[in-house]
């Protein structure tokens, strides 16, 4: 399909993929049909052969979360919210947590609102040093979601997630790397060039491993130790059987660089 709201651009040569949400004198704040355009360019993303995907804004912000002015405030005929978050929100952080590549949240800007879980669903979030995130939430009489109440007190500890949920203050992403809630803070200028790096690294690693590496760590937020350590074991036993394993041995073997293929 074609875009509007958002940027798709797959490059063969090292394939990764980058997603650009692209609404920016709306700090591409969401919207239903930017929804729909994510949505397809995430099928697109898994059937082009693309093993890294780099999500980022265009403009001066990452994502500003709902956009209000997409909403229905009609006494009487107001936008369920919850039919909002149930249709939308929810389907794309579980997406984006389940997808079998490795996904580069590269935080240009302001993210705000469901914006800054977007990026937390990442499973690597690097910001530029200007970034800030802000769980705006309680300044209009809500509740953090986009997986927000989930990610925060797991990366920041209980005091600074209610903090931070509570006040609504911005966290500049210097203080977000130092509190451990993104994986990095780097120089504006180098953002884009880092994270094309990390993805190029990236796509060129045993995909399926790192699918599983996801699964596994996710996992073990709420499983108890022996369930973890069943799931460990299944998932070895599955690797155990790929072809990347195989090659990341022989490459051993033979003190040279693996090839992998991502099967």
């Amino acid at each position: 399909m074609s875009y509007e709201a958002i940027r798709l651009d797959i490059d063969a040569s090292n394939r990764v993929a980058t997603i650009t949400l692209n609404r920016p004198e709306k700090l591409n704040s969401f919207t239903r049909a930017m929804h729909q355009e994510l949505n397809a360019a995430l099928s697109d993303v898994e059937t082009s052969g693309a093993r890294a995907l780099v999500l980022t804004g265009s403009g001066r912000g990452f994502c500003a979360g709902q956009d209000l002015a997409d909403l229905d405030f009609t006494p009487g005929a107001m936008t369920d919210l919850g039919e909002l978050i149930d249709v939308h929100f929810n389907p794309l952080i579980r997406r984006l947590q389940a997808l079998p590549l490795p996904v580069i949240a590269a935080v240009n800007g302001t993210a705000a609102g469901a914006g800054a879980n977007l990026a937390l669903a990442c499973d690597i979030v690097l910001a530029a040093r200007s970034a800030s995130f802000i769980q705006a939430f309680v300044k209009i009489g809500l509740v953090p979601d986009s997986g927000g109440t989930w990610f925060l007190p797991q990366r920041v500890g209980m005091a600074r997630a209610l903090g931070l949920a509570i006040t609504g203050d911005k966290l500049g992403a210097e203080k977000a790397e130092s509190w451990g809630l993104i994986w990095q803070a780097v120089d504006d200028q180098e953002l884009a060039a880092t994270s094309a790096r990390l993805a190029a690294q990236l796509a060129q690693q045993p995909t399926r491993a790192i699918a599983a590496i996801k699964q596994a760590i996710r996992a073990g937020v709420t499983q108890t130790l022996d369930q973890q350590l069943d799931l460990e074991r299944d998932l070895q036993r599955e690797l155990g059987a790929s072809h990347d394993y195989a090659e990341g041995v022989q490459a051993f073997v033979e003190k040279r660089a693996p090839r992998f293929e991502g099967r």
